[in-house]
């Protein structure tokens, strides 16, 4: 596995937390998606999110990536006293993440089940057994 990182849930402002946590933690910015830059014809995004964050990762020290989203309107919004983030892994390749996935899965709810994703990764996310959330993932330009 290459590794494991925590990934925050966000009403819309995912920018502006990132944009504090990089003042305050340092690191860089690996990559900024936007709901917007994800839209065709089988993916409809409405103006109210098009500007949304769909992925933001920061480097935070040698080998951590914090990670985010803004949730989309049609998904409703986060409940900010509860649990609003999820467990990401980095597989090191698809059939990596089909077993992570598979295994980890078992008796939980998938959420998105483990395919090619819009961004270009090979990924799924589920609560598992316990309730906890997790996306397994695959980018084979890493």
């Amino acid at each position: 596995m290459k590794a494991i990182n925590p990934w925050i849930n966000f009403n819309g402002n995912a920018e502006e937390a990132f944009t504090f946590y990089q003042s305050v933690l340092g690191g860089t910015f690996t990559k900024i998606v936007r709901f917007k830059d994800l839209q065709s014809d089988e993916f409809k995004v409405s103006d109210e999110d098009a500007d949304k964050i769909m992925y933001i990762g920061l480097t935070v020290g040698k080998n951590n990536v914090l990670v985010a989203n803004d949730v989309p309107g049609f998904m409703g919004r986060v409940d900010e006293n509860e649990n609003r983030s999820k467990i990401h892994l980095a597989a090191d390749s698809r059939e990596e993440a089909d077993q992570i996935f598979t295994g980890l899965s078992a008796g939980g709810d998938v959420e998105g089940p483990v395919d090619d994703s819009p961004w270009g990764t090979y990924a799924g996310m589920f609560r598992d057994k316990y309730g906890i959330e997790w996306i397994v993932e695959f980018d084979p330009n890493d």
